[in-house]
Parts: structure tokens; sequence; C-alpha cells
């Protein structure tokens, strides 16, 4: 990960660990392979012990103005722990991959 993108991840962290408790943050896809162009997306995974429609909007929101501020589109996957643990994504290939690729921020 280029290190614009590292400081933009850390920001977005920041702000999101002020609202939830964030059990896993990571960055995947082109900008955690450092692949991506000025056009690619910044692709995000949240992993929280629990989310209602409240919490996934504030979430959204910060992203959302994370990246306006940023000039990018920020791509978010959220699950809670329970759905990571206990429903047929524990054996999902983006779930999967997202684990074994992904940049832990």
């Amino acid at each position: 990960m280029i290190v614009r993108d590292q400081q933009i991840a850390e920001e977005l962290k920041r702000r999101l660990t002020a609202t939830v408790e964030l059990l896993d943050f990571r960055v995947f896809g082109s900008r955690a392979r450092g692949d991506a162009d000025e056009y690619s997306d910044f692709d995000v995974f949240l992993e929280v012990e629990t989310l209602d429609r409240k919490l996934k909007e504030r979430i959204s929101d910060i992203v959302w103005e994370v990246g306006f501020e940023n000039f990018m589109v920020i791509s978010l996957l959220i699950f809670t722990r329970d759905e990571i643990e206990n429903s047929p994504l524990r054996s999902s290939p983006i779930v999967n991959s997202i684990m074994e690729n992904g940049v832990r921020v």
C-alpha cells in the first residue's frame, strides 16, 4: 500500500473508532496490492461486534466524508463478528481473500 493510501486508511480508522469499536479493519483490492490507479476505488473491510441501522448509517457517513475529502470512492464491506463466524460468510471467497490478502490497519 502506498503512503497516501496508508494515511487515508489511518484517518478513516481514527474517525470510525470514535464512533464504533472495530474488531478488524483491512484495506483490500488494488489499493492493498499497490497496483491502483487514480480512478481505483478504495476497498475497506470492517468487522464490528454489533450493527444496527443507525450505526451503519453513521459509519457510511464517515466513510463518505473521508472519501469526499480525498477525492476517491471508498467501497465498504461491513460485517458483525457473528456473521463472520456463524454464517455462510465464514466460507465466502471474498471474505477468505480479504483475510489472506487484505492489509490490516
